[in-house]
């Protein structure tokens, strides 16, 4: 099926009662009837125990973007932040490496610096090419991490070539497919990647109303190469030979959800759950308005740099048209300097916040937000200069748009 067919329909479980729409789980504990029941579901995790490891509204959830992703496996927890921190635990180990890209999200290199760090985790950052990180590689590597457009400077890797050097080399690829809206404007699974990890907050969402991310994965046997999944674990299993491909998923559930607590609610999962329904058609309508705004405001004299995937012209053009559905909703303005950016900001009528992929269009300036932890150096290399501001467009008139983008131009 289509996505948008699968958007309405995947994961919609059946009710006893026929309701035709998706029930809220408010329940903290599911009990079973004899002993042997509940050794059963503790045994193989299948079926429900306690709500912070999972529940039938997030079982919807995770169903759901499975169908949309092209996933064979996944996991919804409380935010972004928390999908990456578990899709990544369940790989690593003191003393292990990851090869990023140069240019994520702030927040990401923080949890990379930060926490990563204090578990004895090395992080190298190089250009997301197959070649730089083939260079970057060691016997001591464990995962590849990139986003599908990089946060704000809207590279794009080539996904293929990573996939298909991180097969040969025996490590899991990780992409960070925020940018990609639930699957909406791309698949990274289906170029080769073994991990796809998400904040939901977003195009899912659709109205900066709740926190939620994922974690998907397909099946492969490279979680063969993996010695946690070999191991006996507590219960005298090898996850690898009970599980298969499910022993990622699961440790994934058992670290970040069990363990971690970083559990979605059941509230949050439903309206999420609805989001998805209509998250291509507001893309699709996005998009335009981004690629309207960029046509007309590329070249003005006040916009000293203008990127958006979009453009014939701009760097990431050419791997846009192979792997995204449509070109995004995200474009950057650069306005040369740091003042011109505030000026600009204070005269256009629309909201300033940290967030994206909302109904309404959201500016911020990642150089003393979103990256200003980041020293200069890092945020240069994040694509991130003192006059840039990061468009998140929404669903209003693109000629009304066009119009106040304009008008606080002037004011530069």
């Amino acid at each position: 099926m289509e996505y948008e067919t699968l958007a309405v329909h995947a994961g919609l479980p059946e009710d006893p009662y026929g309701a035709l729409g998706l029930p809220i789980y408010a329940v903290v504990a599911y009990g079973f009837k004899t002993l042997e029941e509940g050794a059963e579901r503790f045994a193989t995790g299948e079926g429900y125990v306690y709500a912070r490891q999972k529940d039938p509204t997030a079982r919807a959830l995770e169903e759901r973007l499975k169908a949309l992703e092209g996933a064979d496996h996944a996991v919804v927890l409380a935010s972004g932040q928390a999908a990456t921190f578990a899709a990544l635990l369940a790989l690593l180990r003191q003393g292990d490496e990851v090869v990023a890209a140069r240019g994520l999200f702030g927040q990401t290199i923080g949890l990379f610096g930060q926490v990563l760090g204090l578990m004895g985790v090395r992080v190298r950052y190089v250009d997301p090419e197959p070649d730089r990180v083939r260079e970057a590689l060691s016997p001591s590597t464990r995962a590849i991490f990139v986003e599908t457009l990089a946060n704000p400077a809207l590279y794009i890797p080539d996904l293929e070539g990573l996939a298909s050097l991180a097969e040969e080399k025996g490590v899991a690829l990780i992409v960070d497919n925020t940018f990609g809206a639930a699957g909406a404007l791309c698949r990274p699974l289906r170029w080769g990647a073994h991990v796809v990890v998400q904040s939901l907050t977003k195009w899912a969402s659709g109205h900066g109303s709740v926190l939620g991310g994922a974690v998907l994965s397909r099946d492969t046997a490279l979680w063969a190469r993996y010695p946690q999944f070999l191991e006996k674990d507590p219960r005298g299993q090898v996850p690898w030979e009970a599980l298969g491909g499910r022993c990622y998923p699961e440790r994934v559930r058992t670290l970040g959800l069990s363990l971690l607590g970083t559990a979605l609610s059941p509230f949050h999962a439903y309206l999420l759950f609805q989001g998805l329904e209509t998250v291509a058609l507001r893309v699709a309508r996005m998009s335009e308005t981004a690629r309207f705004l960029a046509e007309r405001l590329q070249g003005h004299p006040k916009v000293k740099a203008l990127r958006y995937p979009g453009l014939e012209g701009d760097p990431a053009h050419g791997r846009a048209r192979k792997y995204l559905s449509a070109f995004g909703p995200m474009l950057t303005l650069d306005l040369g300097s740091q003042e011109a950016a505030s000026r600009f900001l204070r005269a256009i009528p629309l909201p300033k916040a940290a967030n994206l992929g909302d109904a309404r269009t959201l500016l911020v300036h990642p150089w003393t937000t979103t990256h200003s932890r980041l020293p200069e150096e890092g945020r240069l290399q994040a694509g991130v200069t003192p006059g840039l501001v990061r468009v998140s467009v929404g669903l209003e008139a693109p000629e009304d748009l066009l119009g106040m983008f304009r008008e606080a131009l002037e004011v530069v």
